[in-house]
């Protein structure tokens, strides 16, 4: 409904793409100035950018291969802005923890995108696994607005790398089916 909305708004599926990052760049200023609460508050705001834009383009017919391709960049570079904020918060307070955990749950969900990637490029779907994108940033949203940052981080890291254990060894089962036959025929 909401995209349906923004649709008949005419704005753009890549604009709110560039919003939400502007947005989760914003959030990580405030994480690094130490403003959890309120960092928290604007990466929620920036996820829900990042769920529209895909649901703007699909109802407005302006899917397009560029639009999935900027959408899967900026949100790489969203989590590593965002992580980085934390990464920048924990510094400046010689927090050895939270420094590993936040580049823990960098690699995590990088991998976690670059199995997918690598998976469907081989044409094997990807998107299988506990937390994907979206569940990884409501969880440590809602770490950052409890307070509960280095046990967000610490299940963020956890579930990242498991995603994308469950991806690698759903793509590695898939990979070693053997290939249809020209001559196949589908029942």
């Amino acid at each position: 409904p909401v995209a349906r909305l923004l649709a008949r708004t005419g704005v753009m599926p890549n604009a709110l793409t560039l919003m939400g990052l502007g947005l989760s760049a914003a959030a990580a200023v405030l994480l690094g100035l130490g403003h959890i609460f309120s960092g928290g508050a604007v990466l929620l705001v920036a996820g829900l950018f990042d769920v529209l834009d895909g649901a703007l383009a699909r109802v407005s017919g302006r899917a397009s291969r560029f639009g999935a391709l900027l959408d899967s960049t900026v949100d790489r570079v969203a989590e590593a802005v965002v992580f980085f904020g934390l990464t920048w918060y924990f510094l400046t307070r010689n927090e050895e923890l939270g420094v590993m955990l936040a580049y823990a749950a960098l690699v995590g969900s990088l991998l976690v995108s670059y199995v997918r990637a690598r998976a469907e490029g081989l044409g094997v779907p990807g998107e299988v696994g506990i937390a994907a994108r979206p569940e990884r940033v409501v969880l440590l949203a809602l770490g950052l607005l409890t307070g509960l940052v280095v046990p967000a981080l610490a299940l963020v890291s956890l579930l990242a790398f498991i995603t994308a254990g469950q991806r690698l060894a759903y793509a590695g089962r898939r990979t070693r089916e053997p290939a249809p036959s020209p001559t196949d025929k589908p029942l």
